[in-house]
């Protein structure tokens, strides 16, 4: 028996939920794991001995706002460098494909904050053609998703109001469009422009069509509209309504879900969610306004913020809500203030951290990332996450942001922090757990087959890595620091890390559902 690669003598822990540890070797031909066991008397072009660390199956981010810098950008092995294999497009629903010129440039413009710059032509005419720019120019895989954002915009522009039939059915079409090509389920973004104008009857007739391809509906949830008690609850009713898997983006267990967690498991509702476990969000500015003056595109929210009721009615409405002057600015136009606090920009130019904020967004067009720290106390913050750890319904993902000057830590810490913090430090959970929770259990929810598991005929999509030194090195204050003790991340058969070290290989595909 001849392979391609042996990884000799490691303890697999395959990606199961009921995993247990074991000893053995792992075969790969090609791109496929094809032989797990003994071995001793096989043949193999690369032999990596493995003595105290640990085989897994590579991890599924299904939360990352990574797809233009993954193709040449400085952070295109923020994921690879934790041990993602698969990265998620249309977080959000974010996309700028199927789109006129001028709709694509908008969108661009508002998804800026989390994507920074781009030298890209954003004209992709069809879904097919947007996922065509990724085979062969990327360290790892991607997989889709319909871009609830995007198709609205494609059909209704940037209006705030509820869709007519026809325009539901024009939605539809392009729903269709994206299923065939691919896409595991739709992504929706309910508390940005333009999807937080789809009323739930649109929710509906969209997830019925996903539905019937076998798809998911994972959405950051009506939040700043509903309130986040409420905001779940019309996430159950639309799964009543459609008979669609739910999946809920960058959540947390504390008093509000827990009860509705518990709810959905009373009613037989098939809901998921997704954590980064950190006590921070991050986003733009804009959307800490009052919803109706987001409304819009980009330049006619700034034509509305020019005006003096506008501004008044705005600051009343921000000091009415929380801001604590902690938020640090991540990411001007300009480059201003970029590493600061609110509190320390604003008295910088003598003004109150809501004027300052107001204000920051006129002046950089529309485009400012802030990171929002959770207002209540550490201790609080830490026994949420901790819950939040080990429930069940929870999977990792990192709602990581790429190419922006102060990234929050966790597009390049988050899995490295949980099997740090959460499994060796606190063992709050056990590392197969994690290792489910980050491979397994992403890969059957969504769909993904042959992936997220040791087992014969999978993909070759592997971590190596050493449980006593892994590590996140991102910090609040140094977010661009590459983990520690990754020691080999595969992807379809080819090493893109090797002895902790980028090989320059990018063997990353396109993933069906």
């Amino acid at each position: 028996m001849e392979f391609d690669f042996i990884f000799q003598g490691g303890t697999v822990i395959d990606g199961t939920k009921q995993c247990k540890p074991f000893v053995a070797d792992v075969g790969i031909k090609a791109d496929k794991i094809t032989a797990v066991g003994d071995l001793s008397g096989a043949k193999s072009g690369n032999t990596i001995k493995l003595r105290k660390q640990i085989l897994s199956p590579g991890f599924i981010d299904v939360h990352v706002h990574s797809e233009m810098s993954i193709l040449n950008g400085r952070d295109q092995l923020a994921g690879v460098s934790q041990g993602v294999t698969t990265q998620f497009l249309a977080p959000d629903g974010f996309g700028w494909a199927c789109l006129d010129p001028q709709r694509s440039r908008e969108m661009w413009h508002y998804t800026q904050f989390c994507y920074g710059e781009t030298n890209a032509s954003l004209d992709w005419e069809t879904a097919q053609d947007y996922i065509d720019i990724f085979p062969g120019k990327i360290p790892l895989n991607v997989c889709s998703q319909v871009p609830h954002c995007a198709i609205r915009l494609a059909v209704m522009g940037w209006e705030g109001r509820v869709a007519t039939n026809q325009e539901i059915k024009a939605m539809k079409q392009y729903t269709i469009e994206w299923m065939e090509a691919g896409a595991v389920g739709i992504c929706l973004g309910l508390d940005y422009q333009p999807s937080a104008n789809a009323d739930l009857s649109e929710l509906v007739e969209l997830c019925k069509v996903v539905s019937d391809y076998g798809g998911i509906y994972a959405a950051h949830v009506r939040y700043a509209i509903l309130g986040r008690k409420k905001a779940w609850e019309e996430t159950l009713e639309l799964s009543r309504r459609s008979g669609i898997p739910v999946h809920i983006s960058h959540e947390r267990v504390d008093e509000i879900s827990i009860d509705i967690l518990n709810q959905a498991e009373r009613d037989g509702i098939d809901l998921t969610f997704e954590s980064y476990l950190y006590p921070a969000g991050m986003t733009h500015f804009t959307m800490q306004l009052p919803m109706e003056i987001q409304v819009g595109s980009p330049q006619e929210v700034l034509a509305k913020l020019s005006h003096q009721s506008v501004r008044s009615k705005s600051i009343s409405h921000l000091q009415k809500n929380g801001m604590t002057g902690h938020e640090v600015i991540g990411y001007t136009k300009s480059g201003r203030y970029v590493g600061m606090t609110l509190a320390s920009a604003a008295n910088d130019v003598g003004k109150t951290i809501e004027e300052f904020a107001y204000d920051l967004i006129i002046e950089e067009d529309g485009v400012e990332t802030l990171i929002f720290p959770w207002p209540t106390p550490h201790q609080e913050n830490e026994e949420i996450l901790n819950q939040t750890a080990a429930h069940p319904k929870m999977m990792i993902a990192s709602d990581g942001i790429y190419e922006v000057p102060h990234p929050h830590p966790r597009g390049y810490g988050c899995f490295a922090q949980v099997l740090r913090k959460f499994v060796r430090e606190r063992k709050i959970i056990p590392l197969e757990e994690a290792i489910w929770k980050m491979s397994g259990f992403p890969a059957e929810r969504f769909g993904l087959t042959d992936r997220g598991q040791i087992a014969e005929g999978f993909s070759a999509d592997l971590v190596v890595l050493d449980p006593e030194t892994v590590a996140d090195l991102a910090t609040w204050g140094n977010p661009i620091q590459t983990a520690v003790g990754i020691d080999y991340v595969m992807v379809n058969g080819e090493l893109v890390i090797s002895g902790a070290e980028a090989t320059g290989k990018l063997p990353g595909r396109l993933l069906r559902r």
